[in-house]
């Protein structure tokens, strides 16, 4: 049997590997310093970030400019906080993330207003219900792309 001090020993390195790995690096924060499209942006520190589970038109598309124009809105030159899921760099080496400014989730944002499309690709699958969520309402409510004529 273990004496007491061992034991103590144990359940602290115990302990320590459950902080280490609960506070993970599940969040970041960065100041956004460009905005690439609807859903890319440049930070400070060089990384390019791609918004996961959405997708916003491309250049050649309706709608492009105006989605690029909200999000420089809601996060050019501003400090965001990224929070990661499962997978965190897509196969152009981004950087993949939910991004908030303050209390406002980027990623909905440009859902519910109809700038951008759900985009789940597994395993990042998080928020999918809540983005669909949203795309259902902008579609209903003829939002954004939403409102062009098919």
């Amino acid at each position: 049997m273990l004496s007491r001090k061992p034991l103590f020993f144990l359940l602290l390195i115990f302990a320590s590997l459950i902080a280490a790995v609960g506070s993970g690096e599940n969040n970041d924060e960065a100041l956004v310093i460009r905005v690439i499209d609807g859903d890319t942006i440049v930070l400070e520190d060089g990384r390019r970030v791609r918004y996961i589970g959405i997708d916003t038109p491309e250049k050649r598309d309706p709608y492009y400019f105006e989605a690029k124009e909200v999000n420089k809105r809601l996060v050019e030159g501003k400090k965001v906080r990224l929070e990661y899921d499962v997978g965190k760099k897509d196969k152009f080496g981004r950087t993949l993330a939910y991004v908030y400014v303050g209390d406002i989730f980027v990623n909905t944002e440009l859902v519910k207003n109809g700038y951008a499309v759900i985009y789940t690709v597994p395993p990042n699958v998080k928020y999918a219900e809540n983005f669909l969520k949203h795309q259902q309402d902008a579609r209903k409510a003829k939002r954004g792309l939403w409102g062009l004529n098919p």
